[in-house]
């Protein structure tokens, strides 16, 4: 069993489905890759996003719960998600964003420049500069800020029970970071917030990578063994999910890179119909009634 190597995904909260679409595609250049129902409340949308590749490798999620109250960020959650944009780009995205009419503000957040704004539904993000590359699209995730109740218990969570790296530590921040090619960068303030409330504009998990079932299994006894209480394997369709509390509060899940986003529709389709799970298929027509059609 190999040390945690990348985040998976990071699932949010948030409202309208189309203003949440418009915003991460025509905004943010994102691509809608599943538009499909929440599996625990399958009443409401569920949208995945990606980087317009093959790959997939990173994808952002949301809840689109439009009624739901407003959250209060704060600790036992996760923060500011940090995406990684191309070495030179940030001028050019602070300009983009600016004329969108989004306030930025830039920050040494990551130990490096943070390029900082909210999404349309409060929700906070960052960009930080990376690789250099042609074109100044997102490149994935650069890492996010976890808001622990504990940060020291975190801290052993992250780095005695997942494997994850110390790159540098003071009185004031924890930075860690995965031990895969991404490198994803993982912020800890030393000192906890008030404790958060999960809400519109919140982010509810962030998912790590595990590249095989079996592997997933393992994973489950490992964290159980050290004293979390660990769900039983869900079967999300795309990938294999188990879920804990971290000694912070925060929810964490680990997913199965396999089977994969193109098990229901062609990858050259990806996102432009809505696919209802399997365990729903016969109330389709009663969740589709529900669900306003997104303008795709």
């Amino acid at each position: 069993m190999e040390n945690i190597k990348r985040i998976h995904h990071i699932s949010a909260i948030v409202g309208d489905a189309q203003e949440n679409l418009d915003f991460y595609r025509d905004v943010l250049g994102l691509q809608l890759i599943k538009q499909t129902v929440n599996f625990d409340d399958p009443g409401v949308y569920h949208l995945y996003f990606s980087r317009q590749d093959e790959d997939k490798r990173m994808v952002m999620t949301f809840f689109n719960w439009p009624n739901q109250h407003r959250g209060r960020v704060g600790s036992g959650q996760v923060g500011r998600i940090a995406f990684r944009i191309p070495k030179g780009s940030m001028d050019a995205w602070e300009k983009h964003l600016n004329d969108k009419g989004i306030e930025t503000k830039i920050s040494g957040l990551f130990d490096d420049a943070t390029l900082e704004f909210k999404d349309v539904h409060g929700l906070a993000l960052a960009l930080v500069e990376g690789e250099e590359v042609e074109d100044n699209a997102i490149l994935g995730f650069h890492g996010t800020e976890l808001l622990s109740s504990d940060p020291q218990g975190t801290r052993s969570t992250l780095i005695d029970d997942m494997g994850l790296n110390v790159v540098s530590e003071n009185p004031s921040k924890i930075h860690l970071e995965t031990t895969g090619e991404e490198k994803h960068q993982i912020i800890m303030a030393a000192q906890p917030l008030p404790k958060g409330l999960f809400g519109v504009g919140t982010v509810h998990h962030v998912a790590w990578s595990i590249p095989t079932e079996e592997e997933h299994l393992d994973w489950q006894k490992h964290m159980e063994d050290n004293g979390y209480f660990v769900t039983e394997v869900k079967d999300r369709h795309y990938f294999k999910a188990i879920y804990f509390k971290e000694k912070g509060d925060i929810v964490f899940e680990m997913a199965t890179d396999g089977p994969g986003f193109a098990v229901d529709e062609p990858f050259e389709s990806m996102g432009e119909h809505l696919q209802i799970p399997p365990q729903y298929e016969d109330r389709r027509e009663e969740l589709t009634q529900n669900l306003k059609p997104l303008e795709l």
